[in-house]
């Protein structure tokens, strides 16, 4: 396993998943990665640790708008 500095030194990579789509929605998310347009501009110059908070805060976003773009069930389908 490398020394903890080696690990700190090593870029975070992108969560950049080729599916650059903004959410039509207005929520200003993409779609593939759950970044937002000015964390996408701004990932080479953030260092390791705010790539982190950023990473972090991704599950929700995706999970959010796969929760958005659910048919919700009307009373007729029941």
């Amino acid at each position: 396993m490398p020394p903890d500095d080696a690990v700190e030194m090593t870029p975070v990579p992108s969560p950049c998943i080729s599916v650059c789509v903004v959410d039509p929605r207005g929520s200003g998310v993409c779609v593939g990665c759950g970044r937002s347009l000015d964390e996408i501009g701004a990932w080479l110059e953030l260092d390791n640790e705010e790539r982190r908070a950023v990473l972090a805060r991704l599950p929700e976003r995706l999970a959010a708008l796969r929760d958005r773009s659910r048919p919700t069930e009307s009373p007729d389908d029941a």
